[in-house]
């Protein structure tokens, strides 16, 4: 079996940092891990939960989380690159390393102010259902 969940996490940051609206926000500052001192705004990667499923064909259903961070006086810039992220990936096909997405959801957004009120976070939940493709099968 392919390692599904590091195939769409490969996938979904190729996709994101192809995508023009979401390079007009954010240039190319999408991590899977952001380096220290990164400037904003930019987008991570975060929490990847998946299990097998058990239907005829398999496959793994995943939940991913993205975090867009912003430090815009205001939640106009959080929301646009939750815009943009839910724009760029939800019901597209993506591929890598011999898996691809049967289904792609962007299913969740929350734009939300951090406690110390100097950055706003942007936060989009993915639902993918990946199946093998290819050889090997």
């Amino acid at each position: 079996m392919r390692d599904h969940e590091s195939a769409l996490q490969k996938a979904v940051l190729a996709a994101l940092k192809a995508d023009a609206a979401v390079a007009a926000l954010v240039g190319a500052r999408v991590f899977d891990q952001a380096p220290q001192g990164t400037a904003c705004p930019y987008l991570t990667l975060g929490r990847c939960e998946s299990r097998p499923v058990a239907a005829e064909g398999g496959g793994v259903e995943q939940r991913l989380t993205l975090t867009g961070v912003s430090r815009f006086a205001g939640a106009e810039e959080a929301k646009a690159m939750a815009a943009a992220v839910r724009a760029c990936l939800h019901e597209t096909v993506l591929q890598a390393d011999g898996v691809r997405t049967a289904t792609l959801r962007a299913n969740f957004a929350d734009v939300f102010r951090a406690g110390d009120g100097r950055r706003t976070y942007a936060v989009v939940r993915l639902r993918a259902l990946t199946e093998e493709v290819g050889e090997g099968r």
